[in-house]
């Protein structure tokens, strides 16, 4: 899947304008290969067979430390919580709503050390709409972030499950198509009949580890550049 840097504040107008001139730099995407100047994007069928590359995970990466940054940022003031709050902006993809809004349930039941939740000053964004590419995570490079949903691979695949593992990339998991459906982060790996939205036991002590030594380490390099 595609996928989340100064504060990750997403800017709308600035994530069209990058998407227009070609700075856009795709992260996971949830079962097609991101599409380029000089490759044409996958079709929607060909999701399954697709096993990302370096470029993406480079993206996914980039966008997982877009977040850390924007939260670390925000939360400077308060280095002792013992929660990270990442906040997003739902507003864009209202037909996705509840699935977002089990996505958000099934995270912040999972894992302790990170929660998601709905509100201003968002760290990243959910988008929807037709894509060639399917649903992806993406950073413009510049400190845009946002999740784009899919209609017609939400059809195909399990929405509920398309949608966490997309936010999986937000919280710093990479993809894994060659998993099995009982990790989230397989995507589309095991086809449309693959239904599971919750991440497995080694996903969330994955996210719990970052979200503790990472967030440290992010609010040390905030503080010190005060």
């Amino acid at each position: 899947m595609r996928l989340s840097l100064p504060t990750i504040r997403t800017s709308k107008s600035r994530a069209v304008l990058s998407a227009a001139v070609g700075l856009g730099l795709a992260a996971g995407a949830f079962g097609a290969a991101p599409a380029s100047a000089a490759t044409p994007a996958a079709p929607a069928n060909s999701v399954t067979g697709y096993h990302g590359s370096s470029e993406e995970a480079k993206a996914n990466k980039a966008f997982f430390e877009a977040v850390l940054k924007s939260v670390a940022e925000k939360r400077a003031a308060n280095p002792g919580a013992a929660a990270v709050t990442v906040t997003y902006d739902a507003s864009d993809a209202p037909k996705f709503k509840a699935q977002i809004d089990r996505s958000t349930s099934i995270w912040n039941s999972s894992v302790a050390n990170v929660q998601l939740q709905e509100g201003s000053s968002a760290d990243f964004e959910y988008r929807e709409g037709n894509d060639p590419r399917g649903s992806y995570a993406s950073t413009d490079g510049h400190g845009g972030g946002y999740i784009f949903l899919d209609y017609a691979q939400n059809e195909e695949y399990d929405s509920t499950r398309v949608t966490a593992h997309e936010t999986g990339h937000v919280l710093g998991l990479p993809d894994h198509y060659e998993g099995p459906c009982s990790e989230l982060m397989s995507g589309g790996g095991p086809g449309p009949s693959c239904t599971n939205a919750n991440p497995d036991a080694n996903e969330r002590a994955e996210v719990e580890r970052l979200w503790t030594n990472g967030l440290a380490k992010a609010l040390h390099k905030v503080n010190q550049g005060r």
